[in-house]
């Protein structure tokens, strides 16, 4: 039987080891197969690159002599205005078996009779390519009956109604998006050096291009054609393009697949391209598009069939991540229309109000105790930190938005809300974005209780980052502005959290004073959580200052005052400063009993730091009484805790530690 010529791989493909290694298992003749006629189906987005995985497979399979009895091509043009048809499709097949003129049927029922029998005759294995096809409609008549031929489908669309093995065709990774530029140059100039000699400016023109390989090849078109200008000179072009998508040639792909969309297919993904993240979560893509959650799961699932979304599946929600370029685009064709910007902006709200009614019952979960009302929306207090840790990236940014008069109050409400779980998971960089942001919007807006909370929390991520006088301006500012608006409470932690900036600095004596400034505010509005706060403060402070029985009072007050709020995580961090004023007093035993009580109490809350900070000190103890054995194992443990707790610098030091006792 005659073999219709296969078209060439395209120069300089690279970059799809995994995704042929997924793809050739499914190919092999001489492989079982649970399916009746083996077919694979590869789907993704436009320009992606299925038709040259496909062609890649196909001519190492016929150079491995995988298939005797041929090869045949279609490309099925399946989203262009006029579409090969499966009746068209099985004349070109004929033609390509050498059927055509006289011998050719001149009936559709007749040709596909013939191409049935012919398939079924011929007993060499047969690969038939059915590339860029956009309706499963347009094959299932053309796939043979006999199950020793294969069928390669490639489609933008994921054809789910095809008995297919499915792969899905994702962007290339970043050295392998690098790697296509640097062949696409060689290919044309042996000696065009330039991705070689700046390895920065391939990396961030291959982020620019989303690594997308139809994009890469794109810019690398243009590479060549200025031939003795920089590739950072394209990177700068392409950074300040007003419409990246028609920049780097991509554009005409997405403006296709958005043409055939369902309107509710399209108004989502337009939405979805205004959204804080390119990841968000099913919960969040209905709210922002008003939508109920199950309309919104089946809208999203028909959006990744079209791979213009992709599914992260990961605990109990699915996530959903949008191309950098196809995000673009849908923001493009929003500012090119008044109504579908009026759209998208009601939409933006929507999701800024979603975000901080989540966020502040999450928070209320990291604040909550026992014999206080519950929370709402969230089980239990992991729950809300599963909700906070999906969504950090969105939560982050939607914060930003407060530049935006629009937004600016909710978004500046939201970030108090957003306090005390990037503290606690030690995320200080977000930390100082968030509140920044806050505190100039609060203040151009004349919202003085919103700056002083953002002064306050951004206090706290200054000091933790080592910036210690900032700190304390910003706490001094934060606490003066709630005096002005007569806020007590308030002014008492602001107040705690300057003696906490003042000590790193050697300033003890203002801390102390600070720290008993909170501690009777507290006390005065009656505040007891808050108070045992400040005598947990006011002890390290004393400790620091050599007066170890009175910080020693002060700890025991705090771990009562805690314990009898029911809050059993602090009261864990007391013990904690019990033990190390033990330690410093010389009772070792003692210290070494408090420690061992603040590490199960830090352990039940998933207090990665506090865990790792106490194991610590307990190695210290331990070393301290001769036990290096103890010590070693309590330093390891503590490097494994602070890892977990996003501390790397308190990881390696207790490493080290633990090296030196072996």
């Amino acid at each position: 039987m005659a073999t219709a010529a296969l078209p060439a791989v395209p120069a300089g493909f690279t970059g799809r080891d995994e995704d042929l290694a997924r793809l050739f298992p499914v190919l092999d003749p001489a492989a079982e197969s649970e399916l009746p006629v083996v077919i694979c189906a590869v789907s993704g987005l436009g320009g992606i690159g299925k038709t040259s995985l496909a062609l890649c497979a196909a001519h190492r399979a016929v150079r491995d002599g995988w298939f005797p009895g041929g090869t045949l091509f279609v490309d099925f043009r399946g989203y262009d205005e006029d579409p090969v048809t499966a009746d068209q499709a099985v004349v070109a097949l004929l033609d390509g078996m050498g059927v055509r003129g006289p011998d050719l049927p001149q009936t559709v029922a007749g040709q596909y009779g013939l191409y049935r029998r012919l398939l079924a005759e011929e007993r060499g294995s047969m690969l038939l390519v059915l590339d860029n096809v956009s309706d499963a409609g347009q094959v299932m008549p053309l796939v043979p009956g006999t199950d020793h031929h294969r069928v390669l489908v490639t489609s933008r669309d994921r054809l789910t109604e095809l008995d297919a093995r499915l792969i899905d065709l994702d962007v290339l990774k970043p050295g392998d998006a690098s790697d296509l530029i640097d062949r696409s140059l060689r290919l044309s100039d042996r000696g065009d050096d330039r991705a070689a000699r700046e390895p920065e400016a391939v990396l961030e023109l291959a982020t620019l291009c989303g690594h997308h390989p139809l994009a890469l090849r794109v810019t690398a078109g243009m590479l060549r054609k200025r031939r003795h200008r920089s590739i950072a000179s394209l990177v700068d072009e392409l950074r300040g393009a007003e419409d990246r998508t028609a920049a780097v040639g991509i554009r005409p792909v997405f403006e296709a697949a958005y043409r055939q969309l369902p309107s509710e297919q399209a108004r989502l993904l337009r939405l979805l391209a205004l959204a804080p993240a390119a990841e968000v979560g099913s919960e969040t893509a209905a709210a922002m598009a008003d939508l109920s959650l199950d309309r919104a799961f089946a809208l999203l699932e028909e959006l990744a069939a079209a791979h213009l979304v992709t599914p992260v599946p990961g605990g109990a929600d699915v996530r959903w991540r949008i191309h950098d370029l196809v995000r673009e685009f849908g923001v493009g064709v929003v500012k090119r229309d008044a109504g579908l910007w009026e759209e998208g902006e009601a939409g933006r709200e929507r999701v800024l109000e979603f975000y901080f009614r989540w966020a502040r019952a999450a928070d209320g979960w990291l604040q909550w105790l026992p014999g206080t009302p519950v929370p709402e929306r969230f089980a239990d207090r992991a729950g809300a930190l599963a909700w906070l840790d999906s969504e950090r990236v969105g939560l982050v940014a939607v914060v930003q938005w407060a530049r935006e008069e629009r937004f600016a109050d909710m978004a500046v409400r939201l970030s108090v809300s957003l306090g005390e779980y990037l503290d606690w998971r030690r995320f200080f960089d977000d930390l100082i974005t968030v509140c920044s942001v806050a505190r100039e919007a609060a203040h151009c807006g004349g919202n003085r209780v919103g700056q002083a909370s953002a002064w306050n929390n951004l206090g706290l991520a200054l000091r933790e980052t080592g910036r210690a006088e900032e700190a304390i301006d910003a706490h001094t500012r934060a606490r003066d502005l709630h005096q002005a608006v007569g806020d007590r409470r308030s002014e008492a932690r602001a107040w705690d959290n300057l003696g906490l900036a003042l000590r790193p600095t050697g300033r003890t004596e203002e801390a102390i004073d600070a720290h008993t400034r909170a501690r009777d505010l507290h006390q005065a509005v009656g505040d007891r959580r808050s108070e045992a706060r400040a005598w947990n403060n006011l002890g390290n402070a004393l400790r620091e200052a050599g007066r170890v029985d009175e910080a020693l009072k002060a700890h025991t007050q705090a771990r009562d005052l805690f314990q009898a709020v029911g809050d059993r995580l602090r009261e864990a961090r007391a013990w904690n400063n019990v033990g190390t004023t033990l330690r410093d007093a010389d009772r070792m035993e003692e210290a070494i009993e408090a420690y061992e009580k603040a590490v199960h109490g830090c352990r039940e809350f998933d207090d990665w730091y506090g865990t790792g900070r106490t194991l610590y000190n307990l190695a210290l103890a331990h070393q301290q009484v001769s036990r290096p054995a103890e010590a070693c194992t309590c330093f390891l443990q503590a490097a494994a805790a602070f890892t977990r707790a996003n501390a790397p610098a308190d990881a390696a030091a207790a490493q080290s530690a633990a090296d030196a006792l072996t």
